[in-house]
């Protein structure tokens, strides 16, 4: 039952990310939808987590290459999350508003898949590999 409550308060944490996303986007003072942009980045962070998981043999304890470079690919993924935005708004393409706005989803979402790894990445009967 605990999976099931966890499974719902992330979906609302994703939902109230997304929220925060339109709501830079599509409020009537911004009008603008290039952060739009940011659903690719969403898409793309878990990724390369995903593929060191199925790929790399968790057994020892050590520190391998292929989890250190899937880490690293997701912080360079979730940066440039956080960094086009700003860049954005520098450029006069979207409002400073717009831009906090977003920046408030990219915490939210991102915190929400963070979430999603912790409660659902360990090898117990409970894990998304089922999936």
């Amino acid at each position: 039952m605990a999976g099931i409550k966890a499974l719902i308060s992330l979906s609302f944490g994703g939902a109230i990310g997304l929220m925060f996303l339109m709501l830079g986007c599509a409020l009537p003072v911004y009008n603008k939808y290039w952060p739009l942009f940011l659903l690719f980045f969403y898409i793309l962070s878990p990724i390369p987590y995903c593929i060191s998981r199925r790929v790399v043999d968790d057994t020892d304890s050590a520190s391998n290459a292929c989890k250190e470079l899937a880490i690293f690919l997701t912080t360079g993924i979730v940066v440039s999350a956080f960094g086009l935005p700003v860049i954005f708004a520098r450029a006069a393409v979207i409002e400073w508003g717009a831009c906090a706005l977003v920046l408030t989803g990219n915490i939210v979402i991102f915190a929400t898949i963070l979430g999603f790894f912790l409660v659902f990445g360990s090898n117990d009967d409970f894990s998304w590999q089922q999936w």
